[in-house]
């Protein structure tokens, strides 16, 4: 059973890493959006006035952070399963951060995103707790 989370957590974390990495390098070379097609008045509630840094921090906290949790992960890194749970919770606060700047939700979008970070948390957790048992019981 335990394996079957690990493999959904790697799974979920390159799913995550392929298309923060997709979106977060379209957002930094093309700062204007249009090439994502996400208009710039996305941001007329936030700090920014182009997407480069939100390009560059997705890029990075959501695709590199998730690419290399997941090759640790596959590695079997130890504690690598609190890295599960903390990449779970930088992509659902991303996320609640995205809506109250955008001030808009995006229904199917948002929600499968939101369901990948529950997830990412959720099996984080529940790998952490396997091997707090595997450990106790050495």
């Amino acid at each position: 059973m335990y394996c079957i989370f690990r493999i959904i957590a790697i799974i979920l974390l390159l799913f995550n890493a392929i298309s923060a990495l997709f979106g977060g390098w379209g957002l930094m070379s093309d700062p204007s959006g249009e090439t994502l097609e996400m208009p710039l008045r996305f941001l007329e509630h936030s700090p920014f006035e182009n997407f480069l840094v939100p390009g560059i921090i997705l890029f990075i906290t959501n695709g590199l952070f998730s690419l290399l949790f997941a090759v640790m992960a596959f590695l079997k890194f130890m504690n690598y399963s609190w890295l599960v749970i903390f990449q779970g919770f930088i992509l659902v606060g991303w996320l609640i951060i995205q809506i109250i700047m955008i001030r808009d939700f995006y229904g199917p979008l948002h929600v499968l995103y939101f369901s990948v970070g529950i997830l990412l948390i959720a099996t984080g957790w529940i790998l952490a707790r396997q091997d707090q048992a595997i450990y106790q019981s050495h």
